[in-house]
This record gives C-alpha cells, sequence and structure tokens, in this order.
C-alpha cells in the first residue's frame, strides 16, 4: 500500500481511486515479479478496498488484475547421506534393507536392475557387478556396501542377492528366482518399496539415487 501511496500520491481522495490507477502501479512495479509475489500484493490492495468500503473497486481489480498460476511444489529431492546413514541406523533394519539402500544410493542404478542381482554377478574385490535387468551394464558401488555385503551373503555363492525373509508357498516359482541354498525367493520391488516407505515415513526407494 505504501508503494500505491507513494506512486498514485498520497492526497488522492479514495473514491477517486481506479482499478485501472492501481493495475499501472502493478504493472511498474511487480510486472515482472514472481507469481508469488504478484498474487500476495494483488490479495492486499483488494483487501484494502473491502475494508475500506469499496467493494466495486474490489470487483474490478480482480478483473483489472488477473491472479497469475503459481508453479507447483518442487519435486522432491534426494536422499542425504545424513538421512540414509540414519534410516539404516533405525533398530530392527535388517542387513538385506541397509545393503540395497546403500546399493542404490552408492551406484545410481534402478531399483529393478539391483533387485535383479544374482550372487554370480558380483565382483566383490573390484566392487562392481553386471546389471541383473538383462542389459549390458555395470552396477558398482563403494565402501559402504563393500561393508556389508560379507554379512548379506553368508556364504552364499548362487541365487539372487535378496531374498525374502520366508520360503515361498506351494506355489510355483521360476527356478532363476529361488536361492538354491535357502529356498527362498527373490525380494520383490513392492515387498522392497513397502519396508523403505515405512521406515522412511513414506519416501520412495527412487529418492536414493544419488
Amino acid at each position: 500500500m505504501r508503494r500505491l501511496c507513494l506512486a498514485l500520491g498520497e492526497g488522492l481522495p479514495l473514491d477517486g481511486l481506479t482499478a485501472a490507477q492501481v493495475a499501472g502501479v502493478f504493472a511498474t512495479a511487480w510486472g515482472t515479479a514472481a507469481a508469488r509475489t504478484w498474487n500476495r500484493h494483488r490479495a492486499a490492495v483488494r483487501s484494502f478496498a473491502l475494508w475500506a468500503g469499496l467493494p466495486g473497486l474490489a470487483g474490478e481489480l480482480a478483473t483489472a488484475l488477473e491472479r497469475r498460476a503459481e508453479p507447483g511444489p518442487r519435486a522432491a529431492g534426494a536422499v542425504s547421506p545424513a538421512r540414509l546413514d540414519a534410516l539404516c541406523a533405525l533398530p530392527g533394519t535388517s542387513v538385506r534393507e541397509r545393503v540395497l539402500w546403500r546399493l542404490l544410493h552408492e551406484s545410481g542404478a534402478g531399483v529393478k536392475a539391483v533387485l535383479a542381482l544374482d550372487v554370480e554377478d558380483l565382483d566383490l574385490e573390484d566392487r562392481r557387478a553386471r546389471s541383473g535387468d538383462g542389459r549390458r551394464s555395470t552396477i558398482s558401488w563403494r565402501s559402504g556396501t563393500a561393508r556389508l555385503l560379507p554379512e548379506l551373503l553368508a556364504g552364499r555363492t548362487r541365487g539372487p542377492l535378496f531374498l525374502t525373509d520366508r520360503r515361498p508357498g506351494p506355489a510355483r516359482l521360476p527356478a532363476a528366482d529361488l536361492c538354491p541354498d535357502t529356498g527362498r525367493a527373490r525380494l520383490s520391488y513392492e515387498r522392497a518399496e513397502y519396508l523403505f516407505k515405512r521406515a522412511s515415513g513414506g519416501l520412495t526407494l527412487g529418492r536414493l539415487k544419488p
């Protein structure tokens, strides 16, 4: 309102104020302003007109000063290393989840490609693996994953890297999705996503990608 007074003159009577005059000041002062700034000033001057008992002017301002479309919420960013450390330290978090989360974070690989990894794909010494999704690409990791992998493998040399907690029911599964040593099945994308959402308060596994 101070800006309007300076531009139009503090001696201008209220009943002489027009929507065109206000729109002119807006175009000069805030024509290039962000949508949120424009809309905030627009709401302020309309509220003043209503407070001053000028509903007609308030209505004219609504037409003369069109509300600008504001940008939607920003896309959620990646999980930070500190947040990942906190998630991995939560009580009850299994080594399977800690390896999966760190591998996704350190490699930047897709969730399905990581879940498709077999133990035979791993090169522990070079910290890399052949992509488990059928593509001719390599998934590599850093020290955080490397420290945990031996505990996850527990001597296994074949079969899916990430396994379910229990053996599957009588329904038949492809042999490639069963561990020949434990009889447990490959961890599904849906289950892995659910566990991370529960631990993180609703985040998706894709947020682990840096």
